[in-house]
């Protein structure tokens, strides 16, 4: 290293030192405001933006010191730190909370979205800065971003290992009844500048030993390339179960969205694993993947979209899938380029470095897009449910105020107070009383089966009304089928011969049987075989469920305790035994009679 190299780099230390040190000051400054209620927590506009700029921003200078010029960077960091704020001061107008302006009206989501967009955004102009030119050449992009994603892993990793030495020191020393180290490092103003001076003091180390990362990312890209077959195999045999599965136990998950778009993602990372700068790998296995794993993408992401769109058709929007819409819109974009890629002759994979950029940029154009009046998740999911009950859609009953009261910031408490003045009586009673309220409450949590999606046999029986309608919280059964969400197969029969229908639910090789009484309905007995291979749910459906003829017997008492005297049976024929069916204690039955 010359004089000049060594000069610039104690320059970019010095200075990522003191981005550090400003960065934690600051992030004290406003704690101890917060805590205190002071000037800028008081500030309704102010203290939010702040917070969210001083967490983020600093990673641009912190990145781009010792490879931008001086004047590109001060520029592209006040143009962050402008865009940052502009977002946090939506975030903190809109107010997640009744009341509530400022940084605890914050959502959750703009601190990772705001890091995630500058993260993207500074990986597409500290490349074209380097050049001179809109854009760089793709290897460019693929180097720093991997690179720097690489040292950011490293950093935090080296913050973290700071922090447990700084544990176990203070544990050493409080043995020998020294507490100052530990009383140092839980106080605020130390933990706060100390956490951001040593990550910016790894940043710096590892620019230096830039080498080093690169090969630490070789390292993780290989290894990362060589999961693809296996993501590809796993995606290809899941797309070629569904012919024969249908697509029915897949939106029975609920998550059929998040689990699609999931496997999408690891997808298109594990394809840029392979890819890297565009040299085409050696080994036919990795080239073969990522072109199955291109297409695969197509299906992957239409399904990804039909389960939103019915979900969305059947219930509205919620921001969870405005948010999964917008996934939805990213993973189509990059399904169609590395379709096109995996398909087009010539240079291997080529289209897949256009796409990646273009989606970067329309990544970023969503999030400033989701966090900003244009798409924000909570307008338009307000929008979309009080729609639906201006339309009928939903009966003012069931309609979620609580939901535009509490969790859809202004936009929600606005939409709730025009609905006080709605023509349906019913509808504005349930907005003034839900706007009332100081505080969201909670509906007690049922422990009862998910009744809605049971199968019930044989065909043509039903439930009763009673046994749907029990509080099952009261259930002291231990039954596995009265859980919260159990969708157990139910069989309706009069078991005992009473005239009145059982129920039957059927859990694992056999049954537990409820009976209806004056305190509502109990478990008392249980159908059960010791049988390999029962089938139950089979049975059910064929209709091979029936009862045996009655069959007199009498329990053996043991002082209090009865003990059921249950014919043995001839093996595990495909017949029942005579005498092997359900058998309830005499003392709840009527005496049995033929039928």
């Amino acid at each position: 290293m010359d004089a000049a190299e060594a000069k610039q780099t104690r320059t970019a230390a010095v200075a990522r030192l003191a981005i550090g040190l400003v960065q934690g000051i600051v992030l004290f400054l406003l704690h101890r405001a917060d805590d205190a209620k002071t000037w800028p927590a008081t500030a309704p506009l102010l203290f939010g933006p702040l917070l969210v700029c001083a967490l983020t921003v600093p990673l641009i200078p912190l990145a781009g010191l010792s490879a931008m010029r001086r004047a590109p960077l001060l520029v592209w960091t006040a143009a962050a730190a402008t865009l940052a704020a502009i977002l946090a001061i939506h975030a903190a107008w809109t107010g997640q909370q009744p009341g509530a302006v400022g940084a605890g009206a914050l959502s959750p989501a703009v601190f990772p979205a705001v890091a995630a967009l500058l993260f993207i955004a500074h990986h597409l102009v500290q490349p074209a800065e380097a050049v001179g030119k809109p854009v760089a050449p793709y290897a460019d992009y693929f180097d720093l971003a991997w690179t720097h994603g690489a040292q950011l892993a490293l950093s935090l990793a080296f913050t973290g290992v700071f922090w447990l030495l700084l544990a176990l020191g203070g544990a050493l020393f409080k043995l020998i009844g020294i507490d100052a180290i530990q009383k140092l490092i839980s106080e605020a103003a130390f933990f706060m500048p100390a956490t951001c001076v040593m990550f910016a003091v790894a940043v710096q180390l590892t620019d230096v030993r830039a080498g080093l990362v690169r090969g630490v990312r070789g390292v993780a890209l290989t290894l990362l390339a060589w999961l693809l077959p296996l993501m590809t195999l796993i995606a290809a045999g899941f797309l070629a179960s569904l012919p024969f599965t249908g697509l029915a136990p897949l939106w029975k998950t609920k998550a059929a969205t998040a689990l699609l778009l999931s496997a999408a993602a690891h997808l298109i990372v594990l394809v840029n694993a392979a890819y890297q700068d565009g040299t085409e790998p050696g080994h036919a296995v990795l080239r073969w993947s990522a072109r199955i794993a291109g297409l695969l993408l197509i299906p992957i992401t239409l399904l990804a979209a039909y389960a939103l769109h019915l979900r969305i058709d059947q219930y509205g929007l919620t921001p969870e899938r405005v948010y999964a819409g917008a996934f939805v819109i990213i993973s189509a974009g990059y399904a169609i380029g590395y379709g096109f890629a995996a398909l087009r002759p010539g240079a291997w994979m080529k289209t897949l470095e256009p796409t990646n950029l273009v989606m970067a940029l329309a990544a970023v154009l969503l999030l400033i897009g989701l966090f900003t009046p244009v798409g924000d998740p909570a307008r338009l999911s307000v929008n979309s449910q009080v729609q639906r009950l201006n339309a009928g859609k939903i009966a003012p009953d069931r309609f979620d105020y609580a939901f535009l009261r509490f969790d859809a910031g202004r936009y929600g408490r606005e939409a709730l107070d025009r609905l006080k003045t709605n023509p349906r009586a019913e509808i504005a009673r349930r907005a003034a009383d839900t706007a009332a309220q100081k505080e969201k409450t909670f509906a007690p949590a049922k422990r009862g089966p998910d009744f809605a999606n049971m199968k019930v046999y044989p065909v043509g029986k039903t439930l009763p009304d009673s046994f749907k309608a029990q509080d099952w919280t009261a259930d002291s059964s231990d039954s596995s089928c009265t859980f919260a969400g159990m969708q157990c197969a139910a069989l309706v029969v009069d078991v005992d011969g009473d005239g009145v229908d059982e129920v039957l639910l059927a859990g694992g090789a056999g049954f537990d049987v409820f009976k209806a009484g004056e305190h509502g309905w109990r478990r008392v007995a249980q159908a059960a075989s010791t049988c390999p291979g029962v089938d139950i749910d089979a049975a059910l459906k064929a209709g091979a469920a029936r009862l045996d003829a009655p069959t007199p017997r009498r329990d053996l008492l043991i002082g209090d305790q009865r003990l059921p005297l249950v014919p043995a049976g001839e093996g595990c024929a495909n017949t029942a035994p005579k005498g092997a069916g359900v058998w309830l204690p005499t003392d709840i039955r009527p005496t049995p009679r033929p039928r």
